[in-house]
């Protein structure tokens, strides 16, 4: 019998992913079914797998897996510029076939491991809100009641608070995250687990508070950025890891956790995160009552926006903006077509939810 060349198997291989590859995006077209089978069936059981084992690692298994890719690709371009000077061009193409099965194989464990959370039903839906625009008044109404309870809750950290160790603000995160998930269907966690990123020297640059390594499941932090933003990045990133892909929804479930946490700090950070959304949002809708609900937010809440935005800025430069246009296609390219604007339609899910309460909470 025959035998098949290398050359064809590599073919063969391109067009079996190719395939897998297909049927994937056939798939994300039923929501109701990645639901069933994907979000609340084989994803639980990849939470069950990697969670325990990964959380084991005091260091983040995800940085290292990116910087080993990151170093392999530069070897990989480095040698493949010195073959084609020697003129192989047949074993260059044999590397490159091999880096297309690469590049597909990655994105197949992409959206087989967390991906696919994408294209479930929206958050709205499965937490039965409405997902259709809100009016200028209704936004102001939430806004000032936002407003109220960052003023509230920063008025009660005292400097025992402020000295927390990341160590403390991922507990309590992942204290909150457990409690949603114990309350609600909705936020079901398995095993959750955060770590400071080893890249967060590299990701001040790029304008990173945080993120989710898809591929290891883990949430990741920058560790460096100012503490009074740390535990609503937390419970967001954690948010990633039960299930929430898009942006807004993640940083909704993370609010949600925080709220109802006992711990001052991070009550008060995800109500400044809200607040932040909320003014964004308000600027855009009307300058004037912007203004106005600019006076009332309390000259210590005011500063600590402000060291914020000092913090991002001295890192600010091109490495952010063209990471920024990376994600922003990214996102789109994932079910989220406003792309990094998708982090401010939180407000949409925020103004809801609160609609629904008979007094906002304080």
């Amino acid at each position: 019998m025959r035998k098949i060349s290398p050359h064809i198997k590599r073919w063969i291989a391109i067009a079996a992913l190719a395939l897998v590859i297909w049927l994937l995006n056939v798939f994300t077209n039923y929501p109701a079914a990645v639901e069933r089978y994907y979000s609340q069936g084989f994803y639980v059981a990849v939470c069950y797998v990697l969670h325990p084992i990964l959380n084991l690692f005091p260091f983040s298994v995800g940085d290292v897996l990116y910087i080993v890719v990151i170093i392999y690709l530069i070897y990989f371009i480095g040698r493949l510029i010195y073959l084609l000077f020697k003129g192989r061009f047949k074993v260059v193409g044999k590397a490159l076939l091999g880096l297309i099965i690469g590049i597909q194989a990655a994105y197949i464990v992409f959206y087989l491991f967390w991906g696919m959370n994408y294209y479930r039903p929206s958050a709205a839906e499965r937490l039965n809100l409405r997902d259709t625009s809100y009016t200028t008044a209704q936004l102001e109404t939430v806004t000032r009641a936002i407003i109220d309870s960052a003023n509230a809750t920063r008025t009660l950290i005292n400097h025992q608070d402020t000295l927390q160790t990341n160590t403390q603000i991922y507990n309590t995160a992942l204290l909150a995250i457990k409690k949603l998930s114990a309350d609600s269907a909705n936020f079901r966690t398995y095993y959750p687990g955060i770590k400071s990123s080893m890249l967060t020297p590299l990701v001040n640059y790029l304008a990173t508070s945080g993120y989710y390594n898809p591929f290891t499941g883990e949430a990741q932090m920058n560790y460096q950025m100012p503490l009074y933003a740390r535990p609503a990045v937390a419970c967001h990133e954690l948010s990633h890891q039960t299930g929430f892909g898009a942006e807004d929804e993640a940083s909704f479930a993370g609010f949600l956790a925080g709220v109802n946490s006992r711990d001052r700090l991070l009550r008060y950070s995800v109500y400044q995160m809200a607040l932040g959304e909320c003014m964004w949002a308000m600027r855009h809708r009307d300058t004037l009552i912007s203004n106005e609900l600019r006076l009332r937010i309390s000259p210590i809440v005011r500063n600590d926006f402000i060291t914020e935005r000092k913090y991002w800025l001295s890192f600010r430069g091109k490495a952010g903006a063209l990471s920024g246009m990376f994600y922003n296609d990214f996102l789109k390219a994932n079910n989220q077509p406003m792309g990094m604007d998708t982090y401010n339609q939180m407000v949409l899910l925020l103004v809801n939810w609160y609609m629904i309460k008979d007094t906002p909470r304080n």
